[in-house]
């Protein structure tokens, strides 16, 4: 019994490095990378011991590391927060996680008031190097709470930055370079990703920049710019637009705070068409932001009107109405047939 459960472990070994490991898989991956090699790395939050998350993204990491490293909390968001707040500011660095993205709200005092302003509030004698994890996101027939996309909310807060990986590549990369930024990260997966694909990602504890974006695919027509689980819908579209001989360049923007406009605006430059897709309510959405700035510093490279692809300003819906609610492949394609119209 004894040879047969080494050669499972080796064989799942070996199958992982060659087939690839899920997002939720990469998170985890990365969360064990820092605790093994940072004394200073804790991981917190309600039923991560124990259950290993309400996604399994920390199964497994009470047992390796024990209960001092990798603790379950009491059912209290805001109380959370505070106790990275403190973790951080006295050298710690935390790393929580918030079952969903509905539950932060309670979190709002003590990420707002306390964590993003502790560097300047104290002239820079102290910061705050805490991650607060979150899964985010609709498409996976949950409740409002469970299914929201409120990054703007965030990205809207001087001293906080705002990460969202879309492939398990950059899920490994990004949180390793979240967990070691010395300032605060809202970190939010996207739950529809989670276990979508799968990628090889090498466990070389290589972090992968942070504060900028990347080109997921190269194109000269239009620029489609996403983040998150609209990845997905973003490349599908544009392989269909490749079919009729429209080449999008793919701009996955990773870090929504800061923006990597140049990035950005070099490729809108390059096209001179630009479509931008989030999974958020429309107004006041990041896209907004993202077509206000290149208004601003691009417009003259434009050829045709930015567009949105963007959820509706309603509550999430429930699942009977969830794939209504999130923007399509359909809805993405013909938003960039009405800017190719321009000549």
């Amino acid at each position: 019994m004894t040879e047969i459960t080494i050669k499972t472990s080796e064989t799942t070994e070996k199958t992982e490095k060659t087939t690839g490991i899920t997002l939720v898989e990469a998170i985890t991956q990365a969360l064990a990378y820092e605790l093994a090699h940072d004394p200073d790395v804790i991981v917190l939050g309600e039923d991560v011991g124990v259950n290993g998350g309400v996604f399994r993204a920390t199964q497994g990491l009470q047992a390796r590391f024990g209960e001092e490293r990798v603790r379950d909390t009491p059912l209290a968001e805001n109380m959370i927060a505070g106790v990275c707040v403190g973790l951080g500011a006295m050298g710690m660095k935390p790393v929580a996680e918030i079952q969903f993205m509905g539950f932060m709200y309670s979190c709002v005092d003590q990420i707002i008031s306390h964590a993003s302003r502790l560097r300047n509030r104290t002239r820079g004698r102290l910061s705050c190097p805490m991650v607060i994890r979150a899964p985010y996101g609709a498409g996976i027939h949950s409740p409002e709470h469970h299914s929201e996309s409120t990054e703007a909310i965030f990205a809207h807060i001087p001293g906080l930055r705002v990460v969202i990986p879309s492939t398990p590549l950059r899920a490994y990369g990004l949180l390793l370079a979240s967990i070691r930024d010395p300032d605060p990260v809202i970190f939010l997966e996207p739950t529809r990703m989670y276990r979508l694909g799968k990628q090889i990602v090498p466990d070389n504890g290589e972090a992968l920049p942070i504060d900028v974006c990347f080109i997921s695919r190269e194109g000269n027509d239009v620029t489609l710019v996403s983040w998150g689980a609209m990845m997905h819908e973003t490349l599908k579209a544009a392989e269909i637009l490749a079919e009729s001989g429209i080449e999008a360049e793919v701009i996955d923007v990773a870090t929504i705070k800061p923006l990597d406009m140049e990035t950005i605006l070099k490729s809108v430059e390059k096209t001179g068409r630009c479509v931008i897709v989030h999974e958020a309510t429309k107004t006041c959405g990041v896209g907004a932001e993202i077509a206000a700035q290149i208004a601003e510093k691009g417009l003259t490279s434009l050829l045709a009107p930015i567009q949105r692809v963007a959820a509706f300003d309603v509550i999430v819906p429930l699942y009977r109405l969830e794939d209504y609610y999130l923007p399509s492949v359909e809805r993405i394609v013909q938003s960039v047939l009405a800017v190719m119209e321009y000549k």
